[in-house]
Protein backbone atom coordinates (compact mmCIF):
# COMPACT_ATOMS: atom_id res chain seq x y z
CA UNK A 1 0.00 0.00 0.00
CA UNK A 2 2.94 2.35 0.82
CA UNK A 3 4.36 1.81 -2.77
CA UNK A 4 0.77 2.41 -4.55
CA UNK A 5 0.69 5.48 -2.56
CA UNK A 6 3.89 6.45 -3.47
CA UNK A 7 3.46 6.08 -6.68
CA UNK A 8 -0.16 7.78 -6.61
CA UNK A 9 1.42 10.94 -5.24
CA UNK A 10 4.14 11.19 -7.73
CA UNK A 11 1.60 10.63 -10.86
CA UNK A 12 0.18 13.50 -9.55
CA UNK A 13 3.06 15.99 -10.21
CA UNK A 14 4.05 14.09 -13.36
CA UNK A 15 1.52 16.18 -14.74
CA UNK A 16 1.39 19.41 -13.01
CA UNK A 17 -0.46 20.81 -15.17
CA UNK A 18 -3.91 18.66 -15.25
CA UNK A 19 -3.33 17.83 -11.86
CA UNK A 20 -3.62 21.78 -10.86
CA UNK A 21 -6.88 22.11 -13.23
CA UNK A 22 -8.23 19.38 -10.70
CA UNK A 23 -7.01 21.03 -7.79
CA UNK A 24 -8.45 24.50 -8.27
CA UNK A 25 -11.86 22.83 -9.03
CA UNK A 26 -12.07 21.13 -5.74
CA UNK A 27 -10.64 24.39 -4.26
CA UNK A 28 -13.40 26.80 -5.41
CA UNK A 29 -15.63 24.19 -4.57
CA UNK A 30 -14.48 24.24 -0.96
CA UNK A 31 -13.91 27.91 -0.71
CA UNK A 32 -17.69 28.65 -2.22
CA UNK A 33 -19.37 25.90 0.09
CA UNK A 34 -17.84 27.09 3.39
CA UNK A 35 -18.43 30.67 2.32
CA UNK A 36 -22.12 30.29 1.62
CA UNK A 37 -22.29 28.28 4.85
CA UNK A 38 -21.07 30.35 6.92
CA UNK A 39 -22.79 33.06 6.50
CA UNK A 40 -26.01 31.41 6.74
CA UNK A 41 -25.42 29.60 10.25
CA UNK A 42 -23.24 33.33 11.16
CA UNK A 43 -26.89 35.00 10.54
CA UNK A 44 -28.60 32.40 12.14
CA UNK A 45 -26.08 32.83 15.43
CA UNK A 46 -26.66 36.51 15.21
CA UNK A 47 -29.98 36.12 15.52
CA UNK A 48 -30.12 34.07 18.46
CA UNK A 49 -27.62 36.01 20.30
CA UNK A 50 -30.13 39.00 19.60
CA UNK A 51 -33.60 37.02 20.93
CA UNK A 52 -31.07 35.04 23.56
CA UNK A 53 -29.41 38.51 24.92
CA UNK A 54 -31.68 41.08 24.63
CA UNK A 55 -34.82 39.19 25.43
CA UNK A 56 -35.27 35.64 27.05
CA UNK A 57 -31.69 34.06 27.59
CA UNK A 58 -31.25 30.20 26.74
CA UNK A 59 -33.78 29.52 29.24
CA UNK A 60 -36.50 31.41 31.79
CA UNK A 61 -37.67 30.53 34.71
CA UNK A 62 -41.18 31.91 36.00
CA UNK A 63 -44.39 30.80 36.98
CA UNK A 64 -46.42 28.73 35.60
CA UNK A 65 -49.07 29.86 32.97
CA UNK A 66 -46.89 33.50 33.28
CA UNK A 67 -45.26 33.08 29.37
CA UNK A 68 -49.22 32.55 28.06
CA UNK A 69 -50.45 35.37 30.24
CA UNK A 70 -47.69 38.03 30.98
CA UNK A 71 -48.83 40.53 33.50
CA UNK A 72 -47.42 41.39 37.07
CA UNK A 73 -50.25 39.35 38.67
CA UNK A 74 -48.60 36.48 37.83
CA UNK A 75 -44.76 36.78 39.32
CA UNK A 76 -43.20 35.89 42.25
CA UNK A 77 -41.49 36.35 45.28
CA UNK A 78 -37.73 35.90 44.41
CA UNK A 79 -37.65 33.14 47.46
CA UNK A 80 -34.74 30.50 48.22
CA UNK A 81 -36.43 27.74 46.38
CA UNK A 82 -35.58 29.05 42.46
CA UNK A 83 -32.81 30.59 43.89
CA UNK A 84 -30.99 27.71 45.16
CA UNK A 85 -32.11 25.79 41.64
CA UNK A 86 -30.13 28.12 40.02
CA UNK A 87 -27.07 28.64 42.13
CA UNK A 88 -26.70 24.44 42.19
CA UNK A 89 -26.53 24.12 38.59
CA UNK A 90 -22.78 24.29 37.26
CA UNK A 91 -24.07 24.91 33.49
CA UNK A 92 -25.21 28.41 34.45
CA UNK A 93 -23.24 31.55 33.66
CA UNK A 94 -25.76 33.73 34.68
CA UNK A 95 -28.91 34.43 35.83
CA UNK A 96 -30.67 37.57 35.34
CA UNK A 97 -33.79 38.43 37.28
CA UNK A 98 -36.43 41.02 35.85
CA UNK A 99 -39.47 42.31 36.53
CA UNK A 100 -41.36 43.22 33.01
CA UNK A 101 -44.73 44.90 32.75
CA UNK A 102 -46.94 47.49 30.83
CA UNK A 103 -47.22 51.24 31.16
CA UNK A 104 -48.48 54.48 29.13
CA UNK A 105 -45.35 56.86 29.08
CA UNK A 106 -46.33 60.03 29.08
CA UNK A 107 -43.83 63.95 28.45
CA UNK A 108 -46.16 67.07 27.95
CA UNK A 109 -48.64 66.22 25.45
CA UNK A 110 -46.97 62.87 23.84
CA UNK A 111 -47.76 59.51 25.21
CA UNK A 112 -46.89 56.05 24.60
CA UNK A 113 -47.37 52.57 25.59
CA UNK A 114 -44.23 51.25 26.75
CA UNK A 115 -42.55 48.16 28.15
CA UNK A 116 -40.96 48.72 31.50
CA UNK A 117 -37.95 46.02 32.73
CA UNK A 118 -36.78 46.31 36.26
CA UNK A 119 -33.29 44.88 35.79
CA UNK A 120 -30.20 44.11 38.09
CA UNK A 121 -28.03 46.96 36.24
CA UNK A 122 -24.79 44.65 36.69
CA UNK A 123 -26.05 41.88 35.61
CA UNK A 124 -27.92 42.75 32.64
CA UNK A 125 -24.59 44.87 31.59
CA UNK A 126 -22.86 41.50 31.61
CA UNK A 127 -26.07 39.93 30.06
CA UNK A 128 -26.02 41.91 27.03
CA UNK A 129 -23.84 45.35 27.06
CA UNK A 130 -26.70 47.32 27.88
CA UNK A 131 -23.87 49.73 29.46
CA UNK A 132 -22.41 50.25 26.11
CA UNK A 133 -25.49 51.29 23.90
CA UNK A 134 -25.79 54.48 25.87
CA UNK A 135 -25.43 57.04 23.19
CA UNK A 136 -26.17 60.06 26.04
CA UNK A 137 -26.11 60.83 29.73
CA UNK A 138 -25.18 57.43 31.74
CA UNK A 139 -26.27 54.22 33.19
CA UNK A 140 -28.10 53.57 36.24
CA UNK A 141 -27.23 51.18 39.22
CA UNK A 142 -29.77 50.01 42.09
CA UNK A 143 -28.48 52.78 43.99
CA UNK A 144 -29.03 55.54 41.99
CA UNK A 145 -32.84 55.83 42.76
CA UNK A 146 -35.71 57.67 39.74
CA UNK A 147 -33.60 57.05 37.02
CA UNK A 148 -34.74 55.85 33.99
CA UNK A 149 -33.49 55.02 30.88
CA UNK A 150 -35.48 55.30 27.72
CA UNK A 151 -34.74 54.22 23.70
CA UNK A 152 -33.38 56.92 21.30
CA UNK A 153 -36.41 56.35 19.25
CA UNK A 154 -38.69 56.67 22.49
CA UNK A 155 -36.95 59.78 23.43
CA UNK A 156 -37.52 61.64 19.66
CA UNK A 157 -41.23 60.90 19.96
CA UNK A 158 -42.05 61.98 23.19
CA UNK A 159 -39.76 65.20 22.66
CA UNK A 160 -37.09 63.54 25.63
CA UNK A 161 -34.06 64.70 26.50
CA UNK A 162 -31.59 64.45 29.53
CA UNK A 163 -32.67 65.64 33.14
CA UNK A 164 -36.61 65.75 31.66
CA UNK A 165 -38.97 64.11 32.93
CA UNK A 166 -40.82 61.05 32.27
CA UNK A 167 -44.35 59.74 33.81
CA UNK A 168 -45.51 56.52 33.78
CA UNK A 169 -48.95 55.44 34.51
CA UNK A 170 -50.08 51.85 34.49
CA UNK A 171 -51.31 48.95 36.55
CA UNK A 172 -49.45 47.50 39.50
CA UNK A 173 -49.67 44.59 41.57
CA UNK A 174 -53.21 42.82 42.32
CA UNK A 175 -54.57 46.35 40.72
CA UNK A 176 -53.09 48.76 42.33
CA UNK A 177 -51.97 52.20 40.63
CA UNK A 178 -48.40 52.39 39.26
CA UNK A 179 -47.88 56.24 38.74
CA UNK A 180 -44.24 57.59 39.11
CA UNK A 181 -42.24 60.59 37.35
CA UNK A 182 -38.59 59.50 36.78
CA UNK A 183 -35.79 61.66 35.27
CA UNK A 184 -34.34 60.71 32.55
CA UNK A 185 -30.69 58.88 33.54
CA UNK A 186 -29.63 57.79 30.19
CA UNK A 187 -30.88 57.44 26.63
CA UNK A 188 -29.42 54.15 24.77
CA UNK A 189 -29.79 53.05 21.42
CA UNK A 190 -29.90 49.42 19.98
CA UNK A 191 -29.44 48.16 16.61
CA UNK A 192 -32.92 47.41 16.66
CA UNK A 193 -35.82 50.16 16.36
CA UNK A 194 -38.52 47.76 18.16
CA UNK A 195 -36.74 48.09 21.50
CA UNK A 196 -35.36 52.04 20.64
CA UNK A 197 -39.41 52.97 20.31
CA UNK A 198 -41.12 51.13 22.79
CA UNK A 199 -38.47 49.87 25.91
CA UNK A 200 -37.75 52.01 29.13
CA UNK A 201 -35.77 50.18 31.96
CA UNK A 202 -35.56 50.83 35.65
CA UNK A 203 -33.39 49.68 38.51
CA UNK A 204 -35.20 46.43 40.18
CA UNK A 205 -35.77 48.65 43.68
CA UNK A 206 -37.39 51.44 41.20
CA UNK A 207 -39.79 49.15 39.45
CA UNK A 208 -40.58 47.20 42.46
CA UNK A 209 -41.69 50.93 44.00
CA UNK A 210 -43.93 51.27 40.49
CA UNK A 211 -45.82 48.69 40.46
CA UNK A 212 -46.52 48.14 44.35
CA UNK A 213 -44.80 44.26 44.03
CA UNK A 214 -41.65 44.31 46.47
CA UNK A 215 -39.44 41.46 46.52
CA UNK A 216 -41.19 40.34 42.97
CA UNK A 217 -39.76 39.19 39.67
CA UNK A 218 -42.31 38.36 36.72
CA UNK A 219 -38.56 35.98 35.40
CA UNK A 220 -34.96 34.37 35.53
CA UNK A 221 -33.80 35.04 32.21
CA UNK A 222 -30.54 32.19 32.29
CA UNK A 223 -27.48 32.39 30.09
CA UNK A 224 -25.15 29.04 29.94
CA UNK A 225 -21.44 28.85 30.09
CA UNK A 226 -22.54 26.08 26.63
CA UNK A 227 -25.68 26.55 24.79
CA UNK A 228 -25.15 23.01 23.61
CA UNK A 229 -25.94 22.07 27.04
CA UNK A 230 -29.94 23.70 26.75
CA UNK A 231 -31.85 20.17 26.86
CA UNK A 232 -29.46 19.20 30.11
CA UNK A 233 -29.96 22.47 32.00
CA UNK A 234 -33.45 22.20 31.44
CA UNK A 235 -34.11 18.91 32.34
CA UNK A 236 -32.36 19.49 35.78
CA UNK A 237 -34.41 22.51 36.34
CA UNK A 238 -37.64 20.72 36.12
CA UNK A 239 -36.75 18.17 38.28
CA UNK A 240 -35.14 20.23 40.26
CA UNK A 241 -38.22 22.74 41.11
CA UNK A 242 -41.87 22.03 41.64
CA UNK A 243 -45.22 22.27 39.06
CA UNK A 244 -45.76 26.12 40.16
CA UNK A 245 -42.41 26.74 37.97
CA UNK A 246 -41.95 26.81 34.66
CA UNK A 247 -38.62 25.80 32.80
CA UNK A 248 -38.83 27.56 28.74
CA UNK A 249 -36.26 27.22 26.48
CA UNK A 250 -35.82 30.08 23.72
CA UNK A 251 -36.84 27.94 20.66
CA UNK A 252 -40.13 27.75 22.59
CA UNK A 253 -40.27 31.64 23.60
CA UNK A 254 -39.45 32.83 19.94
CA UNK A 255 -41.60 30.45 17.29
CA UNK A 256 -41.85 33.28 14.98
CA UNK A 257 -37.87 33.15 15.22
CA UNK A 258 -37.24 29.17 14.46
CA UNK A 259 -39.91 29.81 11.70
CA UNK A 260 -37.75 32.42 10.42
CA UNK A 261 -34.33 30.41 10.52
CA UNK A 262 -36.00 27.05 10.04
CA UNK A 263 -37.64 28.57 6.32
CA UNK A 264 -34.06 30.38 5.42
CA UNK A 265 -32.20 26.87 6.16
CA UNK A 266 -34.08 25.08 3.81
CA UNK A 267 -33.95 27.49 1.66
CA UNK A 268 -29.95 27.62 2.36
CA UNK A 269 -29.89 24.13 1.67
CA UNK A 270 -31.58 23.99 -1.71
CA UNK A 271 -28.69 26.54 -2.90
CA UNK A 272 -26.04 24.53 -1.74
CA UNK A 273 -27.53 21.72 -3.47
CA UNK A 274 -27.48 23.47 -6.61
CA UNK A 275 -23.98 24.16 -5.79
CA UNK A 276 -22.89 20.83 -5.41
CA UNK A 277 -24.57 19.99 -8.61
CA UNK A 278 -22.32 22.73 -10.05
CA UNK A 279 -19.22 21.68 -8.51
CA UNK A 280 -19.91 17.77 -9.60
CA UNK A 281 -20.29 18.75 -12.78
CA UNK A 282 -17.21 20.67 -13.12
CA UNK A 283 -14.97 18.23 -10.84
CA UNK A 284 -16.35 15.44 -12.91
CA UNK A 285 -15.25 17.03 -16.07
CA UNK A 286 -11.46 17.72 -15.05
CA UNK A 287 -11.99 13.78 -14.16
CA UNK A 288 -12.96 13.23 -17.08
CA UNK A 289 -10.77 15.11 -19.46
CA UNK A 290 -7.83 13.55 -17.09
CA UNK A 291 -8.96 9.92 -18.01
CA UNK A 292 -9.22 10.61 -21.68
CA UNK A 293 -5.74 12.10 -21.56
CA UNK A 294 -4.44 8.90 -19.94
CA UNK A 295 -6.17 6.24 -21.85
CA UNK A 296 -2.85 4.99 -23.19
CA UNK A 297 -0.80 5.32 -19.63
CA UNK A 298 -3.33 2.96 -18.38
CA UNK A 299 -2.81 0.62 -21.45
CA UNK A 300 0.79 0.25 -21.26
CA UNK A 301 1.33 0.24 -17.33
CA UNK A 302 -1.41 -3.40 -17.54
CA UNK A 303 0.74 -4.40 -20.27
CA UNK A 304 3.69 -4.29 -18.12
CA UNK A 305 2.00 -6.27 -15.84
CA UNK A 306 0.16 -4.07 -13.37
CA UNK A 307 -3.00 -5.65 -12.20
CA UNK A 308 -6.01 -3.82 -12.91
CA UNK A 309 -7.17 -3.75 -9.03
CA UNK A 310 -3.82 -1.87 -8.37
CA UNK A 311 -4.31 0.97 -10.82
CA UNK A 312 -7.67 1.30 -9.73
CA UNK A 313 -6.00 1.80 -6.02
CA UNK A 314 -3.78 4.01 -7.71
CA UNK A 315 -6.21 6.37 -9.03
CA UNK A 316 -8.01 6.22 -6.31
CA UNK A 317 -5.36 7.47 -4.01
CA UNK A 318 -4.88 10.18 -6.57
CA UNK A 319 -8.44 11.27 -6.36
CA UNK A 320 -7.87 11.47 -2.31
CA UNK A 321 -4.63 13.38 -2.59
CA UNK A 322 -5.97 16.02 -4.93
CA UNK A 323 -9.33 16.04 -2.99
CA UNK A 324 -7.38 16.45 0.49
CA UNK A 325 -4.95 19.34 -0.99
CA UNK A 326 -8.04 21.13 -2.43
CA UNK A 327 -9.67 21.15 1.11
CA UNK A 328 -7.17 22.10 3.12
CA UNK A 329 -5.87 24.55 0.57
CA UNK A 330 -9.36 25.65 0.44
CA UNK A 331 -10.21 26.04 4.15
CA UNK A 332 -6.24 27.96 4.55
CA UNK A 333 -7.50 30.53 2.05
CA UNK A 334 -10.95 31.18 2.90
CA UNK A 335 -10.48 31.04 6.91
CA UNK A 336 -9.11 34.74 7.03
CA UNK A 337 -11.67 36.28 5.11
CA UNK A 338 -14.38 33.93 7.11
CA UNK A 339 -12.59 35.24 10.44
CA UNK A 340 -12.46 39.02 9.69
CA UNK A 341 -15.84 39.11 8.82
CA UNK A 342 -16.70 37.61 12.14
CA UNK A 343 -14.71 39.97 14.23
CA UNK A 344 -16.18 42.57 11.57
CA UNK A 345 -19.49 41.91 10.11
CA UNK A 346 -21.02 43.64 7.18
CA UNK A 347 -23.24 46.39 7.92
CA UNK A 348 -26.45 45.81 6.11
CA UNK A 349 -28.12 49.50 5.09
CA UNK A 350 -31.56 50.70 3.29
CA UNK A 351 -34.35 48.70 2.81
CA UNK A 352 -32.74 45.60 3.74
CA UNK A 353 -31.79 46.58 7.08
CA UNK A 354 -35.66 47.96 7.75
CA UNK A 355 -36.09 44.80 6.68
CA UNK A 356 -34.06 42.94 9.41
CA UNK A 357 -35.20 44.89 12.38
CA UNK A 358 -39.12 44.94 11.42
CA UNK A 359 -38.46 41.48 12.69
CA UNK A 360 -36.57 42.41 15.07
CA UNK A 361 -32.75 41.64 13.77
CA UNK A 362 -29.60 43.16 13.93
CA UNK A 363 -29.13 44.19 10.92
CA UNK A 364 -25.34 42.65 10.38
CA UNK A 365 -24.30 39.79 8.05
CA UNK A 366 -21.68 37.74 10.16
CA UNK A 367 -19.99 34.69 9.56
CA UNK A 368 -19.24 31.86 11.61
CA UNK A 369 -16.25 30.38 12.34
CA UNK A 370 -17.81 26.91 13.88
CA UNK A 371 -15.50 24.19 12.86
CA UNK A 372 -18.23 22.16 12.16
CA UNK A 373 -19.38 23.94 9.04
CA UNK A 374 -15.42 23.32 7.30
CA UNK A 375 -15.22 19.93 8.27
CA UNK A 376 -18.89 18.56 6.88
CA UNK A 377 -18.17 20.89 4.35
CA UNK A 378 -14.86 19.79 3.43
CA UNK A 379 -16.15 16.40 3.81
CA UNK A 380 -18.82 16.70 1.13
CA UNK A 381 -16.45 17.96 -1.62
CA UNK A 382 -14.15 14.80 -1.00
CA UNK A 383 -17.48 12.69 -1.18
CA UNK A 384 -18.01 14.43 -4.61
CA UNK A 385 -14.64 14.03 -5.56
CA UNK A 386 -14.78 10.87 -5.07
CA UNK A 387 -17.89 9.67 -6.71
CA UNK A 388 -16.39 11.82 -9.96
CA UNK A 389 -14.07 9.35 -9.56
CA UNK A 390 -15.88 6.33 -10.16
CA UNK A 391 -15.79 7.22 -13.89
CA UNK A 392 -12.00 6.37 -14.44
CA UNK A 393 -12.34 3.01 -12.63
CA UNK A 394 -15.38 1.92 -14.25
CA UNK A 395 -13.04 2.53 -17.35
CA UNK A 396 -10.14 0.93 -16.14
CA UNK A 397 -11.83 -2.07 -15.58
CA UNK A 398 -13.58 -2.54 -18.77
CA UNK A 399 -11.12 -0.83 -21.58
CA UNK A 400 -9.84 -3.40 -24.04
CA UNK A 401 -6.15 -3.24 -23.63
CA UNK A 402 -5.49 -4.20 -27.40
CA UNK A 403 -7.39 -1.37 -29.06
CA UNK A 404 -6.27 1.24 -26.67
CA UNK A 405 -2.59 0.43 -27.34
CA UNK A 406 -3.65 0.89 -30.83
CA UNK A 407 -4.86 4.34 -30.32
Amino acid sequence: MKQLSKLAWRNLWRNRRRTLITLASVLMAVILAIAIRSFQKGVYGNMISNAVSFSTGYIQVHTKGYWNDQTINNSFEAGRQVQQALNNTPDISLSVPRLESFALASSGQHTKGVEVMGIDPAKEQEMNGLGKKIVRGKYISNSDGQGILVGDGLAKYLHLSLGDTLVLLGQGYHGTTAAGQYRIAGIFHYPLDQLNNMLVYLSLPDARSLMAAPNRLTSFSLMLKNPDDIDKVTTSLQHTLDSTWEVLQWPVMNKTLMQEIEGDNAGGIIMLGILYIVVAFGVFGTILMMTMERKKEFAVMIAIGMHRIKLITVVILETIFIGLLGILSGAVLVFPVVLYLHIHPLALTGAAAETYQQFGIEPLLPTSVDPRIFLSQGITVLCIALISALYPLWYINKFKLAETLKQ
